[in-house]
């Protein structure tokens, strides 16, 4: 059996841009872009385990806003499942601790990055709002 597991992902948003990282070269999902985020620790809420994993990865302290979508995806060697959260930060330094590359891109934009499956949803319910 597949293990399964629980991530959080944060679309932070600045004016009309939107924050894509690149994972880095190494697993199933290597060099796929993804909205940053992570696993769900055990007694942590979805809000407090992103505000934790956006600290850890890119060293911002982000306020967690309102809940996009929750994503079941079934990868080659895990389930997953993924809630997304629409996030704001008035970092505007932002340092990758476990992305290989990040861009801010309009909705429009977003369909030129080759993202990991689990996001393309988020992806398409950004680019219909």
């Amino acid at each position: 059996m597949k293990k399964h597991i629980e991530v959080v992902a944060a679309v932070i948003t600045k004016g009309d841009k939107i924050f894509c990282a690149q994972r880095k070269d190494s697993g199933e999902l290597a060099k796929k872009w993804e909205f940053p985020g992570g696993k769900v620790e055990p007694g942590e809420t979805l809000q407090q385990s992103l505000k934790r994993e956006l600290k850890e990865e890119l060293k911002i302290d982000a306020d967690v806003n309102d809940f996009i979508m929750t994503v079941n995806h079934e990868y080659e060697t895990f389930k997953l499942t993924l809630h997304a959260f629409l996030c704001k930060t008035d970092n505007n330094s932002f340092v990758l601790t476990e992305h290989l590359d990040s861009k801010w891109l309009t909705k429009d934009e977003l369909d030129k990055l080759d993202w990991a499956a689990a996001d393309i949803p988020v992806v398409n319910k950004l680019k219909e709002s």
